[in-house]
């Protein structure tokens, strides 16, 4: 297997669901749609939408069905209204992102903010739209979950709350980690999985899969924005630590960190190699997601 040209071809039928199933920039409101697409268009690697085309594929969905297209796209919406949120003054407060400027530079903080809305609630209009009623049912209460109070939205608050606290505790680390970032990999995994068809047991060991991959990518990014410089990050590093949030690195050490992303990495992989199917695209994958520099 060439991973690369795999991974190339996945992308490669990302950027043309995106163009095919978010309005064009130009829809009325102009202003709105044209910043929707600006962070959507900005690159990125489209890590969560190629796990959801990959994990159908896994289960059994041919390469040439495009069935997993508007659940990949809709999990790409969710993640860039994240950031997009997460960059606002009222969070993160950054000007960069994917090495230029943030929505809310480039359009307006109330622009960006509608954006992000106006992303969120798409996801789901196209999971409603482009599946048969039980599967859709299935697929939004996944995203709604992921996307919810108690995971994505929770851990960013929880992270908030952890700003500049001196006892923070591995079980709040963790919290914030395995929701903040991991719910939405768990997601893209599962959302793939059942639009193939998965049965129950797949679909929990994909679940597996999703939660430590999730777990190791943000200690990967909490690891690089203590080390990488701006140019090869493509946003501003040592903004944690700036901000004083809890981090893998500020409660175990960079040493320590590495070891317990290693360990997650092996879980992960063992639980992926159980399933049937030819898993080494994603085994590839999940190494170069939890092995990257930016």
């Amino acid at each position: 297997m060439d991973f690369a040209a795999e991974l190339k071809s996945h992308v490669a039928r990302v950027e043309r669901a995106l163009e095919r199933f978010v309005p064009r920039a130009d829809t009325r409101p102009a202003r709105l749609h044209a910043a929707m697409r600006y962070t959507l268009e900005a690159g990125g690697k489209r890590l969560r939408p190629v796990l959801v085309l990959a994990a159908a594929e896994l289960i059994g969905l041919p390469r040439d069905d495009e069935a997993a297209l508007p659940a990949a796209v809709a999990i790409e919406c969710v993640h860039t209204y994240s950031l997009i949120h997460d960059d606002l003054p009222c969070m993160d407060n950054d000007d960069l992102r994917r090495g230029r400027p943030t929505a809310h530079k480039a359009f307006d903080e109330a622009t960006a903010l509608l954006a992000g809305d106006a992303l969120l609630t798409h996801a789901f209009a196209l999971l409603a739209e482009n599946y048969s009623a039980e599967l859709s049912r299935a697929l939004v209460r996944e995203l709604a979950d992921a996307a919810g109070s108690r995971r994505l939205i929770g851990g960013q608050m929880e992270d908030l709350l952890a700003e500049k606290k001196s006892d923070a505790t591995a079980d709040e680390v963790d919290f914030i980690h395995l929701n903040k970032t991991a719910a939405m990999i768990e997601a893209s995994l599962v959302l793939g999985a059942r639009v193939a068809g998965a049965g129950d047991a797949a679909v929990a060991r994909l679940r597996t899969v999703g939660r430590e991959v999730g777990l190791v990518f943000q200690i990967v990014d909490d690891i690089l924005d203590a080390t990488a410089d701006r140019a090869t990050l493509g946003k501003t590093p040592g903004k944690d630590a700036k901000a004083g949030k809890v981090t893998y690195l500020q409660l175990h050490g960079l040493e320590a960190a590495r070891r317990i992303a290693d360990e997650r990495t092996a879980i992960a992989h063992d639980a992926l190699r159980a399933l049937p199917g030819d898993t080494r695209f994603l085994l590839a994958l999940i190494s170069a997601m939890t092995s990257r520099s930016s």
